[in-house]
């Protein structure tokens, strides 16, 4: 029999739970800021009305495990919480992550914001060795890949 003690019925068991509905074999496999953005085009709800944050979660081998989305803001910005991005992450068991937030603007061009944001997520995600491959920001008209113009750190 279990000994009770002044902690038993005060303290919540926390659980981290996740479930995949395809085998990972048969995940796609990111080849291309291209395909990512094929791929977000299911996920973003409505790329004009308010500025969402999301993660794709990345196997070792680039195969797709899912995405997460991590925040919802307004007409001109979202708070990113890094511990949100990676909690996220490594209860997917995710080796890489693909970053993408919309402009509900319709502007492609990344904000000072948001290169400073992809910096910090990039410091963090080497310390826990989850690498951060790309940061795209999506609009109607097409998207912007931080990774096709030079702009993710240490890659």
């Amino acid at each position: 029999m279990k000994k009770q003690n002044e902690f038993t019925n005060c303290v919540t068991e926390i659980r981290a739970t996740w479930s995949r509905r395809v085998p990972l074999c048969e995940q796609p496999v990111v080849k291309s800021s291209g395909a990512v953005h094929e791929y977000l085009m299911n996920v973003f709800e409505d790329l004009d009305y308010d500025e969402k944050f999301y993660i794709v979660h990345l196997s070792r081998a680039n195969r797709i495990i899912g995405h997460s989305h991590i925040s919802t803001g307004g007409l001109s910005g979202t708070v990113v919480d890094p511990k949100k991005v990676f909690q996220n992450a490594l209860k997917a068991n995710a080796c890489g992550l693909i970053l993408a937030h919309n402009h509900p603007s319709g502007n492609l061009q990344p904000s000072e914001a948001d290169k400073k944001l992809t910096q910090r997520l990039v410091t963090v995600g080497k310390l826990l060795e989850i690498e951060i491959l790309d940061h795209l920001i999506m609009a109607q008209d097409g998207y912007f890949s931080f990774a096709d113009h030079g702009l993710i750190p240490g890659n």
